[in-house]
């Protein structure tokens, strides 16, 4: 697990493991951001699959997905939200970490 700093409230990852979860809320993060659609590629975990373990660990989770189009204004306002209402610090996972960082670099615009 590949984990990037963007800065003190948020953090990126490519596609995360049910198992990674453990030592994902071990290193003191919050909530987690899926931006991955489910079923953009063969064997990936689902976002429910991610989910019910991180609530079993009493980590937030929300799902923003991004998809092959790109970071599209109903996506932005999903991350703005999520980093309105879930506590931080929030790992942000998709494929390789590209696509969690461009939205939060696009919410950041919004959120001032």
């Amino acid at each position: 697990m590949d984990i990037r700093q963007i800065n003190h409230e948020y953090a990126v990852a490519g596609q995360i493991t049910v198992e990674d979860l453990e030592q994902i809320r071990a290193m003191g993060f919050k909530s987690i951001v899926c931006n991955r659609p489910d079923e953009e590629e063969p064997g990936q975990p689902t976002f429910a699959q991610i989910s019910a373990k991180a609530q079993e660990l009493g980590l937030e989770i929300k799902h923003v997905p991004v998809g092959r189009m790109g970071v599209d204004s109903d996506a932005v306002n999903g991350m703005v939200d999520a980093l309105d209402e879930m506590p931080r610090p929030m790992l942000g996972y998709c494929r390789s970490g590209a696509r969690s960082t461009a939205i939060y670099e696009k919410s950041q615009h919004i959120r001032g």
